[in-house]
């Protein structure tokens, strides 16, 4: 596959939750973990054929770095 070819096998979100509410103690990287993983299972993606993951996150203070990066 050239590098200019793209393709995208899937996409997910994680649940829509209250601003402090019962997510409010989980990690960024534990539920984008959440959300890639739902991707690849949804896509029948294995793991190893992803090249790069492309992740957004709104409200990133507090979270020490960027988790989508």
């Amino acid at each position: 596959m050239a590098t200019s070819d793209i393709v995208i096998t899937g996409a997910a979100r994680t649940a829509v939750g209250a601003f402090n509410g019962s997510f409010a103690n989980t990690p960024a990287h534990e539920l984008g973990a959440v959300a890639i993983k739902g991707a690849l299972e949804r896509s029948g993606t294995a793991p190893d054929e992803v090249d790069e993951v492309i992740l957004g996150q709104i409200l990133t203070a507090g979270q020490g770095q960027n988790p989508a990066r």
